[in-house]
């Protein structure tokens, strides 16, 4: 598998499952800047909206948007436990954290990376993502995990959206059950892994 991915961009969450999944990839930089890989080719060519991530497989068919992409990865490797079996009650329960990290997180973010957006928008964008971002930690209390005691891919793409807090001016600091949770995440082994494929630590 090909993963085509921008360092520290919300494909580091895809990233972060390959590595969680133990599954053999090849990770390729595209960065969302420039849209040209390594070895000159442009990016449009591959992904015509040009964003991040991309999973191509092995059969060269090719796969977009995060949460469906986090998903594919965790059925390929089951018995490591990323997500709950399709049809359980569970697995909706996962879907609904990855929509909601992806519509009310994820795009919340989105205006404060633009420099065209008006400063009043930047205000009130910050406000509706600390509001979301509270109600979170309010659900992570006694939760080692969003799930509950057991690692998924939302854990990824949490804190992988969560990581540009601070980067855009989004205070964190008062969140204690996010930020405990944060450090967890943080700490293990393949997100350790897939932050350093990406030259982030």
């Amino acid at each position: 598998m090909k993963l085509y991915y921008s360092p520290g961009a919300c494909s580091l969450s895809a990233h972060i499952a390959l590595h969680e999944a133990g599954l053999a990839h090849e990770a390729i930089p595209a960065p969302t800047k420039t849209h040209q890989l390594p070895d000159g080719t442009d990016y449009y060519t591959i992904n015509p909206l040009g964003y991040v991530p991309m999973l191509e497989l092995d059969g060269g068919e090719r796969l977009r948007e995060g949460p469906a992409i986090v998903q594919y990865i965790a059925d390929q490797a089951p018995e490591k436990k990323l997500a709950p079996a399709n049809g359980t009650l569970a697995r909706y329960q996962l879907q609904s954290w990855l929509n909601f990290i992806g519509t009310e997180v994820h795009k919340g973010f989105s205006p404060l990376f633009n420099p065209a957006t008006p400063d009043e928008v930047k205000t009130s964008t910050k406000e509706k993502l600390a509001n979301r971002l509270k109600w979170v930690d309010g659900e992570l209390a006694g939760k080692q995990y969003l799930m509950g005691d057991a690692f998924s891919v939302a854990d990824g793409y949490l804190f992988t959206v969560t990581n540009w807090a601070p980067r855009v001016g989004v205070d964190i600091a008062g969140l204690h059950n996010l930020n405990a949770y944060r450090a967890r995440i943080g700490a293990r082994p393949a997100v350790q892994a897939a932050m350093k494929a990406e030259g982030l630590i």
